[in-house]
């Protein structure tokens, strides 16, 4: 979809040729003496338009207006929330087969999230799943002009808004598709398709994740018959000495729960168990566009969790790639495992931060609904920026604790930690599995359990948290590293990682006689 940014009035905007065109009235608004303004002036005295956002009026064929459809949309105080309230209404609208060019107007002064927000929120309405489909009418809407008084000073929130779209556009596309057409393999191939604007990419097969010594890894892979890949992104935008931020995309491309098998009910849904590599692949698209003074790595552990006979069964230990050994109490906790190996793997990079994406627990739906992802960090400047840039991106998440009693519950008798605690804190204490293995580098987690995909009659992908994690990058161009503080967690982990890293090849032959584990909903 292409979206233009131009200046606006709303005389102007009566005489746009278009198949509709949405004006956008705020509280307090001033009607002129134009067509639109007249029309919506008697709107208002008679009550058949109000403010509230969302609430609308549809025009058909109006002689005094060339658009062959116009709809007015109140959009209360006219913030970034209540812009996205107002067009999120007129979804159905959008999406009709006659409609392929559309003007956005903003009826009063608009501000730059409120920009923002309409065109993701456009972008978001306006998009439908045909990959696996035969039948069925493309997406009409090809192109929509944003009206605004003074375009100069909403270009920066246009053009990063745009990209965010296209980087939403790719992550939904790749986790709305069934787990025979997103395979590790095609997830590698649409990760390679990438390499272009100064982005680069690697990606690792079984032997070198063998050679690595990602025991972890390659336990939640060895019942799949699909082999796994560990895809490797980077993003060079800034000075090669520049450490760059790194972001760990959970890629479970279908997780049936392994040995420690899921309920028959709704387990089609676990093929957008790869919703964190799915953000992570729509922020490179996005980084492409955008093209920020910041250097990025993206990491994404892709493989399947099955059932057959090779797979991992609960009580085995397996021995990840920084040393410790983990005792799989179940095999419906996969994705921390591969998680895991893929943050030890992270370190080499010698990151500014690091950020973990993973459709982890059903704990945070519980915790959080679909409303916030759960953001967990024991570094306060990481975690507040990660929480101001979903703020800005109406992309939300909420601080969850990691108190260190919270681990106490991983302790086994037979490995340096079990992948699952008890059912209470769930969310907390996958996190607190993940910290183990993160040192002392400023490390995020979001879970995205929540939000990643919506279930019933709208059932697909969301993008998120595409928007957090653009606006976080954009937010760390210029500005220093978060601090690092170590912990007595970090350190025990970062000795741990010395030691695994003299006996690689020792590592990898255990795991290769291990078996092996799974992931999530726990």
């Amino acid at each position: 979809m292409n979206f233009e940014l131009t200046k606006l009035s709303l005389t102007q905007a009566a005489s746009q040729k278009c198949d509709l065109l949405v004006v956008l009235v705020p509280e307090g608004i001033k009607p002129g003496k134009d067509a639109v303004s007249a029309v919506m002036a008697q709107a208002l005295k008679s009550g058949d338009l109000e403010y509230k956002a969302g609430k609308n009026l549809q025009i058909y064929a109006s002689p005094l207006i060339a658009a062959r459809r116009t709809i007015l949309v109140g959009c209360g105080d006219g913030n970034a929330r209540s812009v996205r309230q107002a067009c999120a209404a007129l979804a159905a609208a959008l999406k009709g087969p006659s409609i392929k060019k559309a003007v956005l107007v903003f009826a009063g002064k608009a501000t730059g999230e409120a920009v923002a927000a309409a065109v993701q929120c456009v972008a978001e309405a306006a998009y439908v799943y045909r990959t696996t489909k035969t039948k069925g009418e493309a997406p009409a809407l090809a192109r929509v002009v944003i009206g605004v008084e003074d375009a100069a000073a909403v270009k920066a929130a246009f053009t990063t808004a745009t990209a965010i779209a296209e980087g939403v556009a790719f992550a939904r596309e790749w986790a709305n598709r069934p787990a025979n057409h997103a395979t590790p393999t095609l997830l590698a191939q649409a990760a390679k398709g990438l390499a272009k604007g100064g982005i680069t990419c690697k990606v690792h097969g079984p032997a070198e994740v063998e050679r690595l010594g990602m025991g972890a890894f390659m336990a939640v892979a060895q019942g799949s018959e699909q082999p796994l890949r560990l895809i490797e992104l980077r993003y060079n935008g800034a000075a090669k000495s520049e450490a760059p931020v790194v972001l760990v995309g959970k890629g479970i491309t279908f997780d049936t729960g392994g040995i420690s098998l899921k309920p028959a009910a709704e387990m089609d849904e676990m093929k957008f168990d790869m919703g964190g590599a799915a953000s992570v692949l729509g922020v490179f698209n996005a980084l492409v566009h955008l093209k920020p003074a910041v250097n990025v790595v993206g990491l994404i552990p892709a493989c399947e969790n099955m059932p057959d006979g090779k797979a991992i069964k609960p009580g085995d230990v397996v021995t990840s790639m920084n040393g410790q050994t983990i005792e799989i109490l179940n095999t419906d906790a996969e994705g921390r495992l591969v998680l895991c190996d893929a943050l030890t793997y992270a370190a080499r990079f010698k990151p500014r931060a690091m950020v973990d994406i993973a459709t982890l627990t059903g704990a945070c739906v519980i915790a959080l609904g679909n409303q916030r992802s759960g953001l967990f960090s024991s570094n306060e400047q990481l975690a507040a920026r990660l929480q101001s840039a979903g703020d800005a991106a109406q992309d939300l998440c909420w601080r969850m604790p990691l108190d260190d009693e919270y681990g106490e519950g991983l302790r086994s008798n037979f490995a340096d930690v079990a992948n699952v605690a008890g059912r209470a804190g769930g969310a907390i204490t996958a996190a607190k599995f993940l910290q183990r293995f993160t040192g002392d580098i400023p490390w995020a987690h979001l879970d995205i359990a929540g939000t990643a995909w919506k279930s019933g009659a709208a059932k697909g992908a969301t993008g998120r948290p595409v928007g957090l994690l653009i606006h976080y990058l954009l937010g760390e161009v210029g500005v220093a590293a978060p601090t690092r503080k170590s912990t007595r967690v970090a350190k025990k982990v970062t000795g741990a990682a010395t030691t695994a890293a003299k006996s690689a090849p020792k590592v990898a032959k255990t795991a290769e006689r291990a078996p092996r584990v799974a992931r999530k909903m726990v």
